[in-house]
């Protein structure tokens, strides 16, 4: 998801280059959602993953 993320970025900033107003807004929108969520689902599998060493120990 995060490369996603890359991508819509690196449309939005070329389409910003070129002119393309709206399709420059859409992309960074886009690729702004995606890699909050990449970044969600980061710190969620970090607490699993402390949680179940803790439940080990």
């Amino acid at each position: 998801m995060l490369k996603w993320a890359l991508i819509f970025l690196v449309i939005s900033i070329i389409a910003g280059a070129f002119g393309f107003t709206g399709i420059a807004s859409g992309a960074k929108t886009i690729a702004k959602w995606l890699f909050f969520i990449a970044l969600a689902i980061f710190v969620l599998f970090i607490v699993l993953a402390v949680m179940a060493g803790q439940a080990i120990f």
